[in-house]
């Protein structure tokens, strides 16, 4: 199955000429999945090689219009570029997000008489109290979620985090297990975990032959852990005919924070192929960026250590960093500091520090 992550806006606050705000897409066999979605998400995809007719499932890190305000817009694009057979039944475009966003996008939808050409269904992540300042903290009169659906809305779930293992099960299928985990930041925040589940290694084609065994339904069988008999009689278990199982991928994709809350981050994304993470401001500018509940280079390389990833990928710039294709002599803000912060602090792992520009697409290979 092939992976990848193409990054559509990697600046903080607003889209700018050099950067749009902030959205990536993690693409698995076709099927698009986007995290967060500010302001002029689609026309980044317009220009990328994705199709936004291809997202399937949408995961907004917190409420903040830089991660969210392209999302009613994006839904509207796609549904014209929908065909509308009434015959076909249209696929449910699954979206997780904290508490809030089920009544936002009622609200935008409806007071702008937005119909769609396919279902959707919001699915809200219960916060703790202790994932922002109590400022932070929306009312219960604001999240109220006592109007009517929706005409294109179906019931979503409410997830509530799992104390066992500190984090929030979003879906399991039989490719991927996603999970949320608490962030800190002015509002709750959210970061998630995507883990393919592992495979079986490849057939040992050589060994099969010298069995007797010939390519057909039978090889199917082993690939699937399912013991065989031969005509002879031998029985013959998976495990002898198999190379090593294949561990599956894990991508993490943390929202906006000056910090993780609990252990259930780090221990979700422990050994993470790779780990997104936000560097809004560069190490002298730390306090302003805590107290603004952001992360610097050196912070977020401190996360990637500790989870032992093998690829940090720093996004989330405030725009006076520009693109270093983009950078002229004498400007005082340069991106490739940013990426000098963090390889500092990891210069005795092997941990590769990436930074991310928009549409930059990168791979996600399998381990062999």
């Amino acid at each position: 199955m092939s992976m990848d992550i193409t990054f559509l806006g990697t600046g903080s606050a607003y889209p700018s000429p050099h950067r749009g705000a902030s959205a990536l897409v993690l693409r698995t066999d076709g099927d698009c999945w986007l995290f967060d979605c500010g302001e002029g998400t689609q026309t980044q995809l317009m220009k990328s090689q994705l199709r936004a007719g291809r997202i399937t499932k949408v995961f907004i890190s917190h409420l903040h219009g830089d991660h969210l305000f392209g999302l009613p817009g994006l839904l509207c694009t796609v549904s014209l570029n929908t065909n509308a057979d009434p015959q076909q039944n249209q696929a449910c475009v699954d979206i997780y997000g904290p508490v809030g966003l089920r009544k936002f996008l009622r609200v935008t939808l409806g007071l702008t008489g937005s119909q769609l050409l396919f279902p959707y269904a919001v699915h809200e992540l219960e916060p703790t109290l202790d994932q922002s300042p109590e400022e932070g903290q929306l009312s219960m009169e604001m999240i109220a979620d006592d109007g009517p659906l929706h005409p294109q809305e179906q019931p979503g779930r409410t997830i509530c985090l799992d104390v066992s293992t500190d984090s929030y099960l979003l879906f399991e299928n039989k490719k991927v297990v996603a999970k949320a985990f608490r962030l800190f930041h002015r509002i709750p925040s959210f970061g998630f975990c995507i883990q393919e589940h592992d495979r079986p290694g490849r057939l040992k084609t050589e060994l099969l032959k010298e069995l007797g065994l010939k390519p057909g339904p039978l090889y199917g069988r082993l690939k699937a852990g399912e013991s065989i008999i031969l005509e002879s009689g031998r029985l013959v278990h998976p495990s002898e005919v198999l190379e090593e199982t294949i561990p599956g991928r894990k991508v993490c994709v943390f929202g906006d924070c000056s910090s993780v809350l609990g252990d259930g981050p780090l221990r979700l994304c422990s050994g993470a192929d790779v780990l997104v993470h936000e560097a809004t401001l560069g190490n002298e500018h730390r306090e302003k960026a805590v107290d603004h509940g952001h992360s610097t280079p050196e912070m977020a390389a401190a996360v990637a250590r500790a989870c032992c990833a093998r690829k940090l990928v720093l996004y989330h710039f405030s725009q006076r960093y520009k693109p270093s294709s983009s950078q002229k002599d004498g400007d005082d803000d340069n991106v490739l500091e940013l990426k000098r912060q963090a390889e500092d602090v990891l210069q005795d792992s092997s941990v590769e520090v990436i930074l991310a520009e928009d549409f930059m697409n990168l791979p996600i290979l399998l381990r062999r």
